[in-house]
This record gives C-alpha cells, structure tokens and sequence, in this order.
C-alpha cells in the first residue's frame, strides 16, 4: 500500500510504495538497459569491503534519470501525454525527458541553466527537445516552469520530487539487489533525492535489513540537515563540480521518504569527487561525472564504514564535457 501523509497543501500526498517501483520496472523492460554490476579489487582490498558498482553511467543517454523520465511519461493519459512535458534540469533529467519523448513520441520542453554543461545542452537539443535557457541564480526554475506549463498546456515532470519518477529510479536499486542479493550497506548520489529514496523503496523490500545511505557535496548538504532538523531546510544554489546535485531543498515527495527510509545522509567535497572520477577512469575504465561519483568517493573516503560489509553503491550518471573531464583530472 501507498502511504499517506499530510502536507501544507490542500491534499495529503501519495507516496510511491515498492508495488510502484514494480510497475515501473514493467515499463522499462526493454526500454532502459539493465546496466552491469561491476566490482574492484582494487577498491575492495582499500576499503575491507566487497563493493558492487551499479554502472548507471552506461544507462541510455548516461544516466539513470532515463528510468524515472520515461516511467513519468508513459504514465501519463493519452490525451494529456500527447499535448506535450516541461522539465527543468542542469542536464541528466533533461536528457532523460529529451529521449524518453522521442521514444514516446512526445513533444518535449527542457528549462536549462544558462552554466549546465555544454555537452549536456547539446545532447538535449540533439534528442529533439526544445531548451529554454534561465539563470538558476536569480531565477526559480520551479515557477518559470509551472509559468510556461500553464501557458501552454503542458505537464509539468520535475526532475526528483514526483511519485512516477522515484519510482522509475528505484528500478536500479531492485536490479542491482537481483544481480548481488542481499546486501548490508546501499550507498546513493543525493540531489533532490529522486534516486535515493526509490532506491530505498527497493532495496527495503529486496533486502531486508539493509542500511540506505544518501551522499551529498559538502557545498550542498541541505539534504542533510533537513534529516536532522526533522524539516525541509532550503539553501542557496550550492556550488560545487556536481552540477547534477545541485538542488536548494529536497520536495514534498522525497523528504518523508528519506525520514522514513534513508539511514543517514554524508557529505563528500569537490576534490574527493575528483579522486574519484580518477579512480574510475584508470582503475575501471570508466567515465563518470562529478555527481556519479557522490555515493563511490563516500566508500573510497571512508566517510561511511564499509569494513566487512556487503556493499552496493550506484554510479549514478557519466555525462561529463571531455573537456572539463580532463581539466579536473589535469589539475
């Protein structure tokens, strides 16, 4: 069953519950790619731990927000799908939005940051969507978004805080469980907290007893106050290399899902999440953003004990410019 919880809205919300997740994943078969599970001895024999890396950074267009962008698609009406979707995004849901439309056939509408990444702009252009470009500074997506939804007839899918998108997400927790089996420790990038809190959907229902971990910038960490305040706390537009987190407040829908599900919330900082992108490039072989490497550099940094533990952690996206990619790197 969904749960309910009240709100300072008219109406209580509905939770999204695993039976959503389920659904979801229905959808997506076929559709998102079941990305691989890899693992590092290198990593393990440096941590004590056995670490599963959940590759979502070889997800379709890069990221897991396909998952979530399509789920919300496909679940809306016919008529009301047809008449089009607004997003706003620094990038990944937009590119998720972006090919989930195409896909779906679906006239697509992305607000962007005027300093989202370059490759990620393009990329979204390249699906076929229309992007609009705002100052995340001195603008607030969120309004501008429900401004030109109204305006236009669309329905708007904010990139975490909607059930159809969490639910989507939690798809590569219940994956990266079926491929591992029981785990004792889920660690998870942290944005909005779309992601974490659908994979806490799955991974409570798949494996029973597991810790869920949230990990967050330190220039960012409203996610973590907002757990130990027992509110939401929104703070300014952090600045930090992970452009994908950075978000002001958790939403409506995540937060009482992270009270109830998210075992604690960490902090890891920018040249941690450099060392990290470092690892998986000469280590693995592979590219990931600074926002795929949020949930990694928290096990690599012992900034959560894993000694001895079964430990499942989601790379979360890999659409970095190769450019800035190289920099960090080179710095």
């Amino acid at each position: 069953m969904s749960d309910l919880i009240a709100t300072d809205t008219a109406a209580p919300l509905v939770l999204p519950d695993f039976a959503a997740v389920q659904r979801a994943a229905a959808r997506l078969q076929g559709i998102a790619i079941r990305t691989p599970v890899m693992t590092s001895r290198t990593a393990d024999e440096a941590t004590g731990a056995r670490l599963f890396f959940q590759c979502e950074n070889l997800q379709r267009m890069g990221a897991f927000k396909f998952r979530g962008a399509y789920n919300a698609i496909a679940s809306l009406p016919d008529g009301v799908r047809q008449r089009g979707v607004i997003a706003f995004s620094s990038g990944n849901h937009a590119q998720g939005m972006a090919l989930a439309g195409r896909l779906l056939g679906v006239p697509v509408t992305i607000l962007m940051p005027l300093d989202a990444p370059e490759a990620k702009i393009a990329a979204t252009r390249g699906y076929g969507a229309e992007v609009i470009l705002f100052d995340r500074y001195s603008q607030d997506r969120e309004a501008l978004g429900r401004q030109i939804a109204g305006e236009r007839g669309l329905s708007l899918i904010p990139p975490f805080d909607h059930p159809e998108v969490i639910a989507g997400q939690g798809t590569a927790a219940m994956e990266l469980i079926e491929e591992t089996g029981p785990l004792d420790l889920l660690l998870v990038c942290l944005g909005g907290g779309g992601l974490v809190s659908g994979c806490a959907l799955a991974a409570h229902a798949l494996s029973p007893g597991i810790r869920v971990i949230g990990v967050e910038p330190e220039a960012g960490n409203d996610a973590q106050q907002s757990l130990r305040a027992g509110h939401i706390v929104k703070i300014a537009v952090p600045k930090t290399i992970a452009d994908g987190a950075q978000t002001a407040a958790l939403g409506h829908y995540t937060f009482p899902l992270i009270q109830r599900d998210v075992a604690d919330i960490v902090t890891v900082s920018d040249p941690e999440l450099v060392e990290t992108m470092r690892f998986f490039a000469e280590r693995m072989k592979l590219v990931v953003e600074p926002t795929g490497c949020l949930a990694a550099a928290a096990a690599l940094t012992t900034k959560v004990p894993v000694r001895g533990l079964r430990v499942g952690v989601i790379i979360s996206g890999g659409n970095t410019d190769l450019a800035s990619f190289c920099r960090l790197l080179a710095a």
